[in-house]
């Protein structure tokens, strides 16, 4: 338990005077028996999920009934007291039933719902902005990501207030597990610079010293505060409650502090948990001071008093949230010392994560709380005092607020300002890397959209082509900050910095990208103000974040991200550097549209397709484009762009594919073998190469350019047999499939009609080494493709030949 005491009023106090009451007796009383009653249906609702529900197949349910205990007086003190409207919460995932219950004795939460955690269409295991039937602010269940999304989410409203005036009144919460702070993403987050300052923020921490299997050894309190606030953070602590600051004061009262402050956590946690008499041996030892000061104190009183901690006292927690919000004001963290299982038998028990109450403890349970047996889920009587403030916070927290009148006019009217094209340059050689950055300086000249973009990148600005977005819109800081460098002529990149800027520039950390891009990506929900947020993150650095994009993509974020340069096509940055899996992920993360486009209108296309899926807050989904920056022949379309017409063209580009080279375009023998060569992306030079080789000797072949393996595969999946890209007469053709990435992401396609197919990819590392040379070492050259051509054919011809 040790640890260095913040300094508070209280401490300046002289001996045996009484702290001052933060609330009336009334209004503390009623909240004491809300607590109460929290505690006992977010107990309830786990003991019904594990032996009162029918369970057929037997599946383990879970529940975590001492995590929630722990909660208990934070969460009161904050949904009954603290909050205003506007603020959002994010919920220790664990402590889900506390929070429905919560939302239930508030009104927010139908009592059919109580008996259905983690039931199908019931109560998420952990909050879900999705997925549960309440209102939930953050989602919550990853370890560590729940913690550092207020701060982001802090951050998108410091921005939304600063280029929209947005109301500055709204504070972000995050109910953060002492445990989760081991993950090393919340470090991230809190040493970017990014993050530095955030007003409206605060962390709890519930400080029970306990993580999954085992009581923590050591003290880390001291540690963790000094780290944050050497990282700028305003520190506060709820340690002891006052039955036990009472103590303090008196004389000897130093040496009980001393006492419990030099304990190990491993000797409190079985202290507390023995019956009185066998306590005070153990507590006072020899020492004469602290048997006198505990002389009055019954045996019966004496473990209670001793858990006696400040994140269970709801006047001690009031006092330390008022604290948070003293000016000046700066981002805040509270370590509330809490007790695992607090008021449940159970409580303290080192292996007490997953364990859960007998029947007859629970009985016990309802026999000590007051609990009729006839009305177990029973919240409280509207004319009593409890039920009157569960109305008042009610009406205070959820009901109509100016804050979110004229949201939906605001995102109509920016969904309205989205072209369906733009003029880039498509002609000659260009990447689509270097598309997209000339694509965001066209939307920079869009008014009433451009207002609304805001790029991000880890790191990599200059690198993604975001230098000339930059150059026009600046890099956002709360505070005007001087341009110490404009004066040099040849700067390529000037980082104006200031709150009109419109690029947030990040350090080394694709975690804090995607949590950044998430949170950015849920404000019209978080703040009534629409941000179409777009990032740019090295394509093969995408899975060091994977964990938060996924965190994004499950609470419904709607944004762009543009992952480049990719695959071995960066050739000599060697295999660290040639992403492989990424299409994969495209294809597979939920909610999510990807594509990889080749060509530079391709590239208009898509990204304006993202931004239109970022203003359909019901079904839109977030957008990845996989990018290149190897340069291409913008000619290498025109006979298609000629062939279907821009506006055709257009809609197979985002429905995922077309017809690149259609050998119905071209004098084929009526007896040629059809051959599909399929692709994506850089490697669309040498399959046209191929194809005009193969079409030579005899083969027709189609070119499908897949700018979207992601659509098609979905629009199969819901009964679309393709036809507009594979016709009926070619349904036995078989594939050659080419793509910079594992050779598996477009295998699929010769299951829509059964077609066999020779699947070209990337399926080990990469190394350093011309393009050449590596596209010759995986196969994904010109002679290997026209090799795997005639092999597909003559199977085909030959069917004994076998694949």
């Amino acid at each position: 338990m040790t640890t260095s005491r913040q300094r508070r009023p209280a401490d300046a106090l002289p001996v045996d005077t009484p702290l001052a009451p933060v609330i009336s007796a009334d209004e503390l009383a009623a909240l004491e028996r809300v607590q109460q009653r929290l505690l006992w249906l977010s107990t309830l609702i786990v003991h019904h999920a594990n032996y009162v529900r029918p369970n057929h197949d037997g599946t383990k349910v879970g529940g975590h009934q001492a995590s929630s205990a722990s909660m208990i007086s934070i969460l009161t003190a904050l949904y009954f007291h603290y909050l205003r409207p506007g603020d959002r919460v994010a919920v220790k995932p664990h402590a889900s039933p506390v929070f429905h219950a919560i939302q239930y004795l508030l009104g927010q939460l139908p009592e059919d719902y109580l008996p259905t955690l983690r039931s199908f269409g019931g109560l998420q295991a952990y909050p879900s902005r999705t997925k549960d039937p309440d209102h939930v602010d953050f989602s919550t269940g990853s370890v560590g990501l729940g913690a550092v999304a207020p701060a982001f989410a802090a951050l998108a409203g410091r921005y939304a207030t600063a280029h929209f005036g947005a109301p500055d009144t709204r504070r972000f919460v995050a109910l953060v597990g002492d445990a989760e702070l081991d993950e090393g993403n919340v470090w991230e987050a809190i040493l970017d610079p990014a993050l530095a300052g955030l007003e409206h923020l605060l962390w709890i921490v519930d400080l029970n010293r306990q993580s999954l299997d085992r009581v923590v050894p050591g003290i880390r309190a001291a540690h963790l505060k000094r780290l944050f606030a050497e990282s700028g953070w305003r520190v506060l602590e709820a340690k002891y409650g006052r039955r036990l600051q009472a103590l303090f004061a008196r004389e000897g009262g130093a040496a009980l502090r001393q006492r419990i402050d030099e304990m190990r956590n491993e000797e409190y946690q079985a202290l507390i948990r023995l019956p009185g008499a066998e306590l005070r041996p153990r507590l006072l030892g020899d020492d004469p001071a602290l048997a006198a000061l505990l002389a009055d104190v019954p045996d019966a009183e004496l473990p209670q008093i001793l858990a006696n901690l400040g994140g269970h006292d709801l006047e001690e927690l009031l006092a330390t949230l008022a604290q948070a919000d003293e000016a000046p004001r700066r981002p805040t963290i509270i370590f509330a010392y809490t007790i695992k299982g607090w008021g449940l038998p159970i409580a303290g028990h080192p292996l007490n994560h997953s364990q859960l109450l007998t029947t007859d403890q629970i009985e016990t349970l309802r026999d000590h709380l007051g609990i009729k047996s006839e009305a177990l889920w029973a919240s409280f009587e509207p004319a009593s005092p409890e039920g009157q403030l569960c109305t008042a916070v009610a009406q205070r927290l959820y009901g109509p607020h100016e804050a979110s009148l004229g949201a939906r006019e605001r995102l109509a009217a920016v969904a309205a300002t989205i072209p369906d094209d733009l003029e880039v340059l498509a002609t000659g050689q260009t990447s689509t890397q270097e598309s997209f950055g000339r694509a965001l300086m066209r939307l920079s000249e869009v008014p009433g959209l451009r207002e609304r973009i805001v790029t991000t990148s880890p790191d990599v600005s200059v690198s993604t082509n975001l230098s000339g977005w930059i150059n026009k819109t600046g890099v956002y800081a709360p505070t005007e900050e001087p341009d110490f460098e404009s004066a040099e002529v040849y700067r390529l990149l000037r980082w104006q910095r200031g709150p009109s800027g419109q690029h947030i520039e990040l350090g080394i950390s694709e975690m804090n990208l995607f949590m950044l891009l998430g949170m950015f990506g849920l404000s019209h929900e978080l703040l009534d103000e629409l941000l179409l947020p777009i990032g740019t993150v090295y394509d093969p650095f995408v899975c060091r974040g994977l964990d938060a994009l996924i965190y994004g993509l499950y609470a419904g974020a709607k944004f762009v991200v543009a992952g480049t340069p990719s695959g071995i096509t960066l050739a000599p940055e060697g295999g660290a550097h040639q992403s492989t899996v990424t299409p994969s992920l495209g294809i597979e993360l939920p909610n999510l549209h990807s594509f990889e486009p080749c060509f530079a209108v391709e590239l208009v296309w898509t990204l304006l397709e993202g931004l239109t899926q970022c203003c359909d807050r019901e079904k839109g989904r977030a957008t990845y484009l996989r990018l290149s920056t190897r340069p291409l022949d913008q000619g290498l379309l025109e006979p298609a762009l000629q062939r279907l017409g821009r506006a055709a063209l257009r809609r197979q580009v985002l429905a995922g594919g077309y017809r690149l080279i259609d050998r119905r375009d071209h004098a084929d023998h009526p007896a040629s073998p059809v051959l599909q060569l399929a692709a994506a992306g850089a490697v669309m030079p040498e399959v046209v190469a191929a194809a005009d080789y193969l079409r030579r000797e005899g083969v027709a072949v189609n070119v499908l350019n897949l700018t979207s393996p992601r659509r098609l595969y979905e629009a199969w999946r819901a009964g679309d047999d393709l036809t507009w890209l594979i016709p009926p007469d070619e349904a036995t053709a078989p594939f050659v499939t080419v793509h910079d990435a594992s050779s598996h992401a477009l295998a699929w396609l010769g299951s829509i009609y059964g077609a066999p197919v020779l699947a070209l990819g990337v399926d080990a590392f990469g190394q350093s080494g011309t393009r050449d040379e590596l596209y010759r070492a995986f196969g994904l050259d010109v002679e290997s493709i026209i090799k795997a051509g005639f092999a597909a054919v003559d199977r085909m011809l030959v069917p004994t030949a076998g694949w």
